[in-house]
């Protein structure tokens, strides 16, 4: 099973139907994610519970009625891996939003990604 694509649908689904908080099962990724989406303010916070296990994020919405996260779409997937070299990494929406990655300096942005001049496993895309 895909943890990350489940993960990122329980987003997606949480958004839709306009819930604030969101509960999902912790792992080391989830929190780093979790981590690249506050730093670009998808999120207005999460917190992890080390007695249940879990991650509780706090979505944001414009004005209370539209989720900031429009879409939230997953690229790599187990059976096909998707890695691209910083020269090559896509730019989503023309800039607007932003490509998830998997580097060997942990999960960053493909903006810091391009600054820092690394490549690796492109995880997903937020606009």
């Amino acid at each position: 099973m895909d943890t990350i694509a489940d993960f990122l649908t329980r987003i997606r689904n949480a958004s839709l139907a306009k819930h604030k908080l969101l509960e999902v099962p912790s792992s080391k990724i989830k929190k780093e994610i979790s981590d690249v989406l506050l730093e670009n303010g998808y999120i207005l916070s999460y917190k992890i519970e080390k007695s249940k296990k879990t991650i509780k994020i706090a979505l944001k919405y414009f004005q209370g009625k539209t989720s900031v996260i429009q879409h939230i779409i997953r690229i790599s997937k187990p059976g096909l891996r998707k890695y691209c070299k910083y020269k090559n990494l896509p730019r989503v929406l023309n800039g607007l939003g932003i490509a998830i990655i998997s580097t060997s300096n942990g999960v960053i942005t493909d903006k810091q990604a391009r600054k820092k001049r690394i490549g690796g496993e492109i995880l997903c895309y937020v606009y």
